[in-house]
């Protein structure tokens, strides 16, 4: 059990955004400590994909997204699930999303993203050759595969309504998207290429985090769950944990989808969901994608690096159910089948889950909350908190440091939900 200790800066969270956030504060001359209630970047940091995609600036939240889940409802193995239960806080989410799906918002919101994703992804190229992070970091593009010509003109044609907010696209025909990559089958419409987009490897690039993070000076204490954030209505005063009480001059809330259980002990509303994603992880097949692939009409990305191969992706809002669900890793495999003239490896490494932080505008709270002057929000990045870490670390340490923020962070604002 620690001793109650005083600390410069408290970050509550050890993932991808918490460690990025620790990483330029120790850059900045400020002293750190880390509590992680599991492992350093055990959580949804650990199993994801590791694509790095500015080209994702564009909303969950788009018209016709509503007619989709609607569809998609009875089918269990669907890209989207929703768990039917009884859960206020869910129906006001769903209720401000499908408020959201507009024209109007989607070009606000893709706005917003797209600064944050262009400086991230450059900033986490330069962070991993400047300290030499063994993440397989690769500029490698990402493809983006379609089997039904009227989904592939669909995507074009909403690329061309947004495209001033878009980075650059390349649409292929079938052959040029095989050429491409031989990985996939014949049958296809055709692929739009992300030549700006990169990969990582998610889970080497949050331990290599952890690493310079120490060998810096930051502290990390891990397994400490919180159990409390106490305040006195003007500033947190101290965190109480399994591993003892802690305070800070400076507090950085980065729990992603775990946020909304201190909401109330901290006067906010913090309206993010757990969305539930899947991962099956191989080693590396005979005939291996060249690059990160979405598979659109079965939304799975493919991910391969020198050490594995991944398939992943799916939504399920099921709240915090810690249960492996066979139908969607299955869902998974039969996908990947249709595309891939070889989908899964010789051999089965991982089958994982994690909770993504959802918020309802599909935009991340980032910023100081206004009624407790010593609390800084970095949370509810969705399904890009490995794009946007760096990002949100360099802005974080800003904000702390009371710098000019390298970046417009007004739509990011916590207040903007109270």
């Amino acid at each position: 059990m620690e001793q109650a200790r005083s600390n410069d800066v408290l970050i509550l969270g050890g993932g991808v955004i918490g460690l990025a956030c620790a990483w330029f504060l120790l850059k900045a001359g400020r002293g750190v400590t880390v509590l992680e209630q599991d492992r350093a970047g055990s959580g949804s940091s650990h199993g994801n994909c590791g694509t790095l995609t500015p080209s994702h600036a564009m909303p969950l939240a788009m018209p016709g997204t509503v007619g989709t889940a609607l569809r998609w409802l009875l089918r269990p193995d669907a890209p989207l699930r929703i768990k039917p239960r009884p859960d206020l806080q869910l129906l006001r989410w769903l209720l401000a999303f499908r408020r959201r799906c507009n024209w109007s918002d989607a070009l606000r919101t893709t706005a917003a993203k797209l600064p944050l994703l262009e400086a991230s992804r450059k900033w986490i190229e330069e962070l991993v050759r400047a300290e030499q992070l063994d993440c397989e970091f690769a500029a490698s593009g990402t493809l983006h595969v379609f089997r039904d010509p009227r989904e592939l003109e669909r995507a074009r044609s909403v690329h061309e309504r947004l495209a001033m907010h878009l980075p650059p696209c390349e649409v292929l025909d079938a052959a040029a998207a095989i050429a491409r990559e031989p990985a996939l089958k014949p049958g296809l419409a055709g692929a739009i290429l992300h030549a700006g987009d990169a990969s990582l490897r998610p889970d080497r690039f949050v331990a290599e985090l952890a690493r310079i993070v120490r060998a810096a000076g930051g502290r990390m204490v891990e397994g400490a769950r919180i159990e409390k954030i106490v305040h006195d209505g003007t500033r947190i005063a101290r965190v109480a944990t399994t591993r003892g009480e802690f305070s800070a001059d400076e507090v950085v809330l980065a729990l992603g989808a775990w946020s909304p259980r201190f909401a109330r002990d901290l006067d906010l509303r913090i309206p993010i969901q757990p969305g539930k994603g899947y991962s099956i992880t191989y080693r590396r097949p005979a005939l291996c994608p060249r690059m990160p692939l979405t598979l659109k009409e079965r939304a799975v990305c493919v991910t391969s690096w020198e050490s594995g191969y991944r398939l992943g992706s799916t939504m399920e809002f099921a709240g915090y159910d810690d249960t492996l669900n066979r139908t969607r890793l299955d869902a998974l495999r039969r996908g990947a089948a249709e595309y891939l003239r070889e989908p899964e490896g010789p051999a089965l490494v991982e089958e994982w889950f994690g909770w993504r932080p959802m918020t309802s505008d599909d935009l991340p709270l980032i910023g100081r909350v206004p009624h407790l002057r010593n609390l800084v929000l970095a949370t509810g990045h969705g399904m890009l908190g490995v794009t946007m870490s760096v990002a949100t670390g360099v802005l974080v340490s800003e904000i702390v440091t009371a710098r000019q923020p390298s970046l417009d962070i007004a739509a990011f604002a916590p207040a903007r939900f109270n």
